[in-house]
C-alpha cells in the first residue's frame, strides 16, 4: 500500500475522481456506440419490405458538441415513410392503411438494455 502525504491528500483524491470519470465516460460511448449499431440492425430487420429500399435506408450518425456525445438512428432513403408505416395514414380514396410498429418496440427494448448496462458501466467503475 502506498503512503501518500497529508498534504496531497486532495491532489491525490482529485485524481482518482478524475481517471473513475474518464474510464466511466468512454465505456458510456463505447456503449452508445454498439447500441446505436444493434437498433439500426434491429429496425433494418423488422421494417417493412416492399422492394427493400426503406428497410436498407437506416443509418446511425454521431452528433455531439460541448463533451455530450448522441447517436441519432434515422432513415436516410426514405425518412418520410417511417411516420407513416408506424403510425399508420389515411388513405386517398378513404380509409386508413393500418399500422406496423417496427421502430418504437424496436427503441424501446433496446433503450432499456442500454440503461441496464450504463448502469453497470457506472458501478463496475468503467
Amino acid at each position: 500500500m502506498a503512503s501518500i502525504n497529508i498534504d496531497n491528500l486532495a491532489a491525490e483524491i482529485t485524481l482518482a475522481v478524475k481517471e473513475y470519470t474518464e474510464d466511466v465516460s468512454a465505456a458510456i460511448e463505447r456503449e452508445a456506440d454498439q447500441t446505436s449499431q444493434r437498433l439500426v440492425k434491429e429496425i433494418r430487420a423488422k421494417s417493412p419490405r416492399r422492394t427493400g429500399e426503406y428497410a436498407k435506408g437506416w443509418a446511425r450518425k454521431k452528433q455531439g458538441r460541448d463533451g455530450e456525445i448522441r447517436y441519432v438512428v434515422y432513415n436516410r432513403k426514405k425518412p418520410w415513410l417511417a411516420h407513416l408505416l408506424e403510425f399508420g395514414h389515411a388513405k386517398r380514396g378513404g380509409g386508413r392503411v393500418a399500422e406496423r410498429p417496427h421502430i418504437r418496440p424496436t427503441a424501446d427494448k433496446e433503450i432499456e438494455a442500454f440503461q441496464t448496462r450504463v448502469r453497470a458501466i457506472i458501478r463496475n467503475g468503467g
